[in-house]
C-alpha cells in the first residue's frame, strides 16, 4: 500500500485529504459543537458583522443571539434569517485547509495561503448572509432556493477557485497529481 501511495500522487492526495477532513470533521462534531460554545460565538460574530454592515447602509435590523442554536438576524418587518452551525463556514474552512495541506507545496506558502483563504471564505460568507437577509426582506419566496442552490454553488466555486490558484501558482511543480 505504501508503495502505491508513493507512486501515485493522486491517490496520496485523496487519502490524505479524506483522512484529514474526517479527522477535523469528527473533532468539530463531537468536541467543538458538543462541549463548547465556540460554534455559537462564531455565529454571533457573523451576525454582528452583518448587522454592522446593514445598519451602516441605513437598515433598521433586529438580532436574536443566544448560546444554543438559535441566532437570527433580519431587517425590521421581515422574518429574518436563522443562522445555524451549518451556515458558519467552519466546515468549509476545514475543507479548504485540507485541500491545501494535502496538495504538494511549500510549507511556508501554506502558512500564509491557508489563513488568507479562510479569511476570504469568511468575508464571502458574511456577504452571503447579508444577501440572504436582503432576500428575506424583499423576496422571501426566493430565500430557500437561493440559500440551498445559488449561494452553495457560489461558495463551493470560490473554494475551488482558491484551490486552483494554489495548484497553478503555489504548488510544487515537480509533483504530479494526475
Amino acid at each position: 500500500m505504501r508503495a502505491v501511495l508513493k507512486q501515485n500522487a493522486f491517490i496520496k492526495f485523496v487519502f490524505t485529504a479524506g483522512f484529514l477532513y474526517l479527522f477535523l470533521y469528527l473533532i468539530y462534531q463531537f468536541i467543538v459543537k458538543r462541549y463548547t460554545f465556540y460554534d455559537q460565538k462564531f455565529i454571533g460574530s457573523i451576525i454582528h458583522a452583518v448587522n454592522f454592515f446593514l445598519e451602516g447602509i441605513g437598515y433598521k435590523t433586529f438580532t436574536v443571539l443566544q448560546d444554543r442554536d438559535y441566532q437570527v438576524i433580519g431587517i425590521d418587518g421581515s422574518n429574518g434569517v436563522w443562522i445555524g452551525s451549518n451556515c458558519n463556514a467552519i466546515t468549509l474552512f476545514s475543507l479548504f485547509s485540507v485541500f491545501i495541506i494535502a496538495y504538494p507545496g511549500k510549507i511556508k506558502d501554506k502558512l500564509w495561503y491557508i489563513p488568507l483563504g479562510i479569511l476570504a471564505i469568511h468575508v464571502l460568507n458574511i456577504f452571503r448572509v447579508i444577501a440572504l437577509v436582503l432576500i428575506a426582506n424583499y423576496y422571501p419566496q426566493f430565500l430557500n432556493f437561493n440559500h440551498t442552490y445559488t449561494f452553495t454553488f457560489l461558495i463551493y466555486s470560490f473554494i475551488f477557485l482558491l484551490w486552483m490558484i494554489w495548484v497553478n501558482k503555489y504548488s510544487v511543480k515537480n509533483s504530479t497529481i494526475a
